[in-house]
């Protein structure tokens, strides 16, 4: 299995997944312009080599080309029912998914497709319905939770189980306290159903990552509230103070938020 981030961060969300000739994508929330640009640096074309989009929740930084990926490359747009109904009711989309290019998935029931099984499960997050998705192929267990307001036990366990791991890192709570923000939005971000922050994604590692994880990827960093290399340092304390070594225990890195990561072989 191969893994690349196209841009992670509330300026939109993409993650592209290929094993044995198939390639799906998780979320669609860059511009049609960014993604073909992005697929053709990796030698790849959305009109031939994507085989389907699975959609984590109807929030616009998460879909804002499905409409465009459906209508103009015929793409099958997966996501619950819920939020198939959040799409189309969303009005930063400006193109909507036809009924023909709509899969319904639910929680915890496994889609094969090509070399993978891919099987979303329940998110907390302040949207109609959120889901992060396992994705299994070639014996590796790849995992993705992002937008999540608190952790839950099927999380822990989803964190037990994955060989690599993407999961939201967003705010550092001091940075969100002492900002900008309206007190409204600093609520909601750190509430239940909000997001979560730089210590929280750590001391998730840190509690509930075995042996088997062998990479992490923390996601959906805030422009804001946040820094690639505040991240890091939040979570390599948390990790040690477990006695865990991030490099050694397992690769730690901080996604890109507008640009794309590079290709990883999982293995």
């Amino acid at each position: 299995m191969k893994f690349v981030s196209l841009g992670s961060g509330s300026s939109g969300n993409c993650y592209l997944l290929q094993s044995g000739g198939t390639s799906v994508l998780l979320d669609a929330g860059i511009s049609m312009r960014s993604l073909k640009k992005h697929l053709k640096d990796f030698g790849l074309s959305l009109e031939n080599d994507v085989a389907a989009v699975f959609v984590t929740h109807d929030h616009a930084d998460h879909i804002k080309s499905v409409g465009n990926i459906a209508c103009d490359c015929g793409k099958t747009i997966y996501a619950t029912q819920l939020v198939h109904e959040g799409i189309e009711c969303n009005r930063c989309l400006k193109t909507r998914v036809p009924a023909e290019c709509k899969a319904i998935v639910e929680k915890g029931v496994t889609v094969e497709m090509g070399n993978f099984r891919i099987t979303p499960f329940d998110v907390p997050h302040d949207s109609r319905d959120c889901v992060g998705y396992v994705v299994e192929a070639d014996g590796v267990r790849f995992c993705l939770i992002t937008d999540i307001g608190h952790v839950t036990d099927t999380i822990r366990e989803q964190v037990g189980l994955a060989n690599y791991l993407v999961l939201e890192a967003n705010h550092d709570v001091d940075m969100l306290m002492m900002g900008k923000y309206s007190q409204f939005l600093k609520d909601r971000i750190s509430s239940d159903r909000g997001h979560l922050s730089n210590e929280q994604a750590a001391r998730l590692l840190a509690e509930y990552a075995t042996p088997r994880l062998r990479h992490v990827w923390l996601c959906h960093l805030s422009e804001e509230n946040n820094h690639p290399v505040l991240a890091r340092k939040t979570a390599e304390a948390v990790l040690r103070g477990h006695g865990i070594i991030p490099g050694v225990d397992f690769g730690l890195d901080i996604l890109k938020r507008k640009s794309p990561s590079e290709l990883y072989d999982l293995i």
